[in-house]
């Protein structure tokens, strides 16, 4: 385990709160902070170093309500159909749903949008599916780059911060995330299905975390001030699609 100014930099148990297994990390933090995982409803529980076992106990109990609710609209979440990549299949850009439609042809492979309606992929005759399927995503990948090399460049202007380097990957539990220390930030190539407000919310999110690196009081302050309707947007955010 790695150590900090002689002290550990956090400890990971797990306990037993009624009948639920919750993963307690316990931090050099102030407050407590609880989370279900959207993607398999794991229930995290970040703790001070310090604070009891009874404590954390009497904290979880209090939000039981709602950890079960979060927890049974993970389980009720219908699993996505495993994509075939070809004509009809909807597929989704900036928070709209298109219907996909494959065109063969000898040129260089390409995809672009018709109207509100298709997603035209162009490729190859015989492309497989694991083709089509890559270059649907770098196609979403080099949109992604070009909708957040506009909007960072916006809002570090207004927040007055500057990000380092950034990056697009696939990421299974975060929309971004921001290294405090090398102001790099990573963004979530999902995000491009997302509604631009949506990604906007993200890009703040992720910037504010230059000036303020835990999600307390200050940075909910912040967030408030750039965007009053975070949460909600937040919440929109996180809502399958």
């Amino acid at each position: 385990m790695r150590l900090t100014i002689g002290r550990k930099r956090k400890e990971v148990s797990v306990i037993e709160v009624a009948g639920m297994a919750v993963e307690v990390e316990r931090k050099w933090i102030k407050n407590l902070y609880l989370r279900v995982s959207p993607t398999d409803a794991r229930i995290r529980v970040s703790a001070p170093m310090m604070m009891s076992e009874e404590a954390i106990r009497r904290f979880v109990l209090s939000k039981e309500a709602w950890i079960r609710q979060r927890v049974k609209r993970v389980g009720e979440k219908k699993q996505p159909t495993p994509r075939e990549y070809v004509s009809g299949e909807v597929h989704y850009y900036k928070g709209h749903s298109y219907r996909l439609k494959v065109i063969y042809y000898n040129g260089p492979a390409k995809v672009e949008t018709e109207g509100n309606e298709y997603i035209i992929l162009y490729v190859r005759e015989g492309a497989t599916k694991e083709r089509r399927a890559a270059i649907l995503q770098e196609w979403y990948r080099a949109e992604l780059k070009t909708l957040l090399a506009e909007l960072i460049g916006k809002w570090e202007q207004t927040i007055g911060v500057k990000a380092n380097r950034t990056t697009i990957k696939q990421m299974k539990t975060r929309w971004g995330s921001c290294n405090h220390r090398t102001h790099d930030i990573n963004f979530n190539l999902e995000l491009m299905k997302r509604p631009v407000h949506c990604i906007e919310y993200v890009v703040v999110h992720e910037l504010l975390h230059i000036i303020v690196r835990l999600h307390n009081e200050q940075f909910k302050s912040l967030l408030t001030h750039y965007l009053p309707n975070w949460q909600q947007t937040k919440e929109e955010l996180n809502r399958c699609i």
